[in-house]
């Protein structure tokens, strides 16, 4: 479903009565997750987006006056009037059959410092991803899953950058091919990657072993059109849903950026899942609802998430409830982002960007005086999660 205009969330943002029902970051195996990203804003390293507007990518032609060959020449140079070349094709490997898993130690999270090109232009890069099952024997559920980028290796905030989101498949391996081509910037140089899975089995489970990632990237030389300058990482975070006195205000900061030099348009690149269910409405995990990033206080991006595709686009006979519907996943398949031009909407200068949610309250509440509301057989103290989302954001900015 493309965006579409925000009337209805934009006037209720305006007027500071937009229900943003949140908690704190869910426990267990939600908390963990979340804990390996950051809820920081920060603009991606300056040496790497030097690098991504400086490289040549091609000879500019000369000796002609010709037009088209003109405007060619001037669209093969960067932001500093350098030629534009193309880098070489190559494939780098990152994980190699890597065993996620949680027993007699927790190897849910797996990290590998990899050198990846550093010079050149790339008009595609894909993410080849697989997940294997150790000795035949795959974790048996369907298990959230981020692999991206780690800025800060061992400091307290390591500024976790999601580059894909996937959800494991019931019993059964999965591979995908994703293109990321318009995060180039954060892929040049020495990198330190991340997967983790939120797996809770291991060796010796009787609901599996775990799984096996592995990982590479392809890089096709060339000039891509538009080209990517800089990606600013927004968010990667989680919160949780249906609670009036936990506002997502408070626990969601607004996310700030510059406009970028060179830049003739902007990509917002988000992915959002919902989790958790017996709730009232059956929420987070089997409940649609609309979702909006408010840019400058004024033009609101607006989107219900919700994956009616699983039949089609999921690992084929799984085991479980993978045919069903879910909030903006499925089971054995990739994440699809949402992203959003918002070329029109950038302004000079400082920006600032808002995530808002419709209005949702989840009466199906231990706390609650008079709880109500459950399904799918829950009880307000027994079968059911409370309902939560995964939410990142990247800022792209891409140069014509």
């Amino acid at each position: 479903m493309p965006p579409r205009s925000g009337h209805a969330l934009l006037r209720l943002a305006a007027s500071a009565s937009l229900l943003l029902a949140c908690t704190t970051t869910p426990s267990g195996s939600e908390a963990t997750s979340a804990a390996s990203g950051s809820t920081s804003v920060a603009a991606t390293d300056a040496t790497a987006a030097t690098e991504a507007s400086t490289h040549a990518t091609g000879a500019a032609a000369t000796g002609t006056s010709d037009a088209s060959a003109a405007t060619e020449a001037t669209a093969a140079t960067g932001t500093t009037g350098e030629p534009l070349i193309p880098g070489d094709d190559a494939q780098i490997p990152i994980f190699d059959a890597e065993h996620i898993y949680f027993g007699g130690e927790n190897h849910r999270q797996a990290d590998v410092a990899v050198t990846l090109p550093s010079g050149g232009e790339f008009d595609q890069i894909t993410l080849n991803l697989a997940l294997g099952c150790p000795n035949s024997l795959c974790d048996h559920w369907d298990r959230y899953g981020t692999i991206g980028v780690v800025r800060w290796p061992g400091a307290e905030d390591e500024g976790y950058v999601e580059i894909a989101r996937f959800i494991t498949a019931y019993r059964l391996p999965a591979s995908w091919a994703l293109d990321l081509t318009e995060l180039a910037p954060l892929l040049r140089g020495d990198v330190t990657f991340r997967v983790f899975i939120d797996t809770w089995v291991g060796p010796g489970s009787d609901q599996g072993e775990g799984w096996l990632v592995d990982a590479s990237l392809d890089y096709h030389g060339g000039i891509p059109s538009p080209r990517p300058l800089e990606v600013i990482p927004l968010w990667y975070t989680s919160f949780g849903s249906g609670d009036p006195q936990k506002p997502l205000e408070d626990q969601l900061s607004e996310a700030t950026f510059a406009a970028v030099a060179g830049a003739d348009r902007y990509h917002l690149r988000t992915h959002i899942t919902g989790h958790g269910f017996g709730n009232t409405l059956n929420c987070a995990e089997f409940c649609p609802r609309e979702h909006a990033y408010l840019l400058n206080d004024k033009d609101a991006s607006v989107k219900t998430i919700w994956r009616d595709d699983c039949q089609e686009t999921a690992v084929q006979d799984q085991y479980g409830t993978w045919k069903y519907p879910r909030a903006g996943w499925c089971p054995g398949a990739d994440v699809i982002p949402w992203t959003i031009d918002i070329s029109d909407q950038v302004q000079a200068g400082d920006n600032k960007v808002r995530y808002l949610t419709d209005e949702y309250e989840n009466s199906c509440r231990p706390d609650l005086g008079v709880c109500a509301g459950c399904t799918a057989g829950a009880t307000c103290d027994d079968g059911h999660g409370q309902p939560y989302y995964y939410m990142s954001a990247l800022l792209i900015a891409l140069a014509d």
